[in-house]
């Protein structure tokens, strides 16, 4: 029988996290709302699905149908572009795939990985009700090993190209949660081998692979890199330092205080591609939830300004319609959740990323008192004594990241990115304050704001 798809086109990608990755298997237990898909071994791993699906939405929808089938109700065609599983990878750089009975820094790190708390912020500041989930995560650092094989009837490797591409730009993210920063994945290698299995070489070459990431396959040669950035994006860099304490609550309690900021332990590999494991008393995290939060009620507040509707204006009914997701600006730039039956969703069209620091020295914190006071007796109210734990760096500089997809914005455009650069330039000046306790003088930043690369505010 003779072989359609003489060519193929086999790749070996090493990414690496550059954010946490939220890939949820769709269960939950004891822990957290959210568990993180997870092999035989009880490690995590991103599904062969949730790749494809990400290339496959890359492309154009010609090329989706050529290269990657589909299915009607008159035909169908099956997908050229196979893609394995992405598995971790050990301490030692090797992918475990298989059973595997041994355990190092990276298995044991997996065994007990960080839970995200969220809670949901109404326009008013305060939690909505029902509005506190929480989430396990794929810390920063792990790294993941996937194959792809594309096989074809000609000689051509402009599709592949375009796919690898794809998946070495900044805009490519993996996972839920890549509009409120995590996601953001870099790729650390790439074999690549092309083969024509009419010539026996190459044939026999491609029988001897096998279909084990674990092992090793002598066809494969280096693919040179391509980092882009995506043209259709407007890139906005915020380089903050903190004026004094910031908080980003954990959710979680310990010895010392009633909440401490939120910490994660973050893996580094050294130039012979070890791991070691960065203790979470050295990391400085900022979640890109809490900045995506503060921004979208400030752009609010701004756009609401620009185009002239105030409050004292509107009724408490009318009101609604420029708050929260109703409002034009947040629901172009930000997205929507939907009504409570999941219609009318809308996707965000800003990428943000968690901003985590690995520092060489314990992070400086301190533990702050606090009591609830009687107003009319002056004292403490019985039983309101709690305590914060906060982060002191004023020496600390970070850069957070952000890209916009404008290009989808149609209506009241220039207001509504007017909107939000101007919340921009408030972070920057120190007028938003960012995470826990702003009321009680924590979070406030000074810093300078970069559009496409050109100072726009410093």
């Amino acid at each position: 029988m003779e072989n359609t798809y003489k060519y193929r086109q086999l790749s070996r990608i090493t990414l690496e996290a550059v954010t946490p990755l939220s890939i949820g298997s769709g269960n939950k237990d004891i822990k957290t709302d959210s568990v993180v898909t997870k092999d035989m071994n009880g490690l995590p791993y991103i599904p062969a699905t949730t790749l494809a699906g990400l290339i496959r939405h890359s492309l154009p929808e010609e090329e989706q149908r050529k290269w990657m089938g589909y299915q009607t109700k008159e035909e169908s065609y099956g997908s050229q572009l196979i893609l394995s599983e992405a598995k971790i990878l050990s301490e030692f750089g090797k992918p475990i795939d298989g059973l595997n009975p041994n355990e190092d820094k990276i298995t044991k790190l997996c065994q007990q990985l960080p839970i995200r708390q969220h809670v949901r912020i109404n326009h008013q500041g305060t939690a909505e009700k029902n509005g506190k989930f929480d989430e396990e995560i794929v810390p920063k650092g792990m790294h993941f090993c996937f194959e792809m094989e594309l096989m074809s009837e000609e000689d051509d490797n402009e599709i592949m190209d375009k796919i690898l591409t794809t998946i070495q730009s900044n805009g490519f993210r993996v996972g839920s949660g890549s509009r409120s920063g995590f996601g953001q994945i870099s790729v650390i290698s790439i074999l690549h081998k092309r083969l024509d299995l009419s010539v026996s070489k190459d044939l026999e070459l491609y029988l001897s692979k096998s279909s084990s990431l674990d092992e090793t396959w002598t066809g494969y040669e280096p693919y040179p890199s391509k980092v882009s950035k995506k043209t259709d994006y407007i890139h906005y860099e915020l380089r903050l330092q903190p004026i004094d304490f910031m908080f980003f609550g954990s959710g979680f309690g310990d010895e010392n205080s009633d909440m401490t900021f939120v910490q994660e332990s973050v893996i580094q590999w050294d130039e012979n591609e070890k791991a070691s494991i960065v203790d979470k008393e050295r990391v400085v995290l900022i979640p890109g939830s809490s900045v995506k939060g503060a921004l979208a009620h400030r752009t609010a507040y701004h756009f609401n300004r620009l185009t002239r509707h105030f409050a004292d204006d509107k009724s408490v009914q009318n009101l609604q319609n420029f708050v929260g997701k109703e409002n034009i600006a947040i629901n172009q730039l930000f997205g929507s959740e939907g009504d409570n039956k999941g219609k009318n969703k809308k996707r965000g069209n800003i990428l943000f990323s968690d901003v985590i620091m690995a520092e060489s020295e314990d992070l400086e914190k301190k533990v702050l008192n606090h009591v609830k006071i009687d107003r009319f007796t002056g004292g403490a109210v019985t039983g309101a004594l709690f305590s914060e734990e906060v982060l002191y760096a004023p020496e600390l500089s970070f850069t957070l990241e952000l890209m916009l997809y404008d290009t989808t914005i149609k209506e009241e455009k220039e207001n509504t990115l007017k909107a939000f650069e101007t919340s921009l330039i408030d972070l920057c000046k120190g007028c938003l304050p960012l995470g826990g306790g702003v009321n009680r003088g924590n979070g406030t930043f000074k810093g300078i704001l970069k559009k496409n690369g050109e100072i726009i505010y410093e």
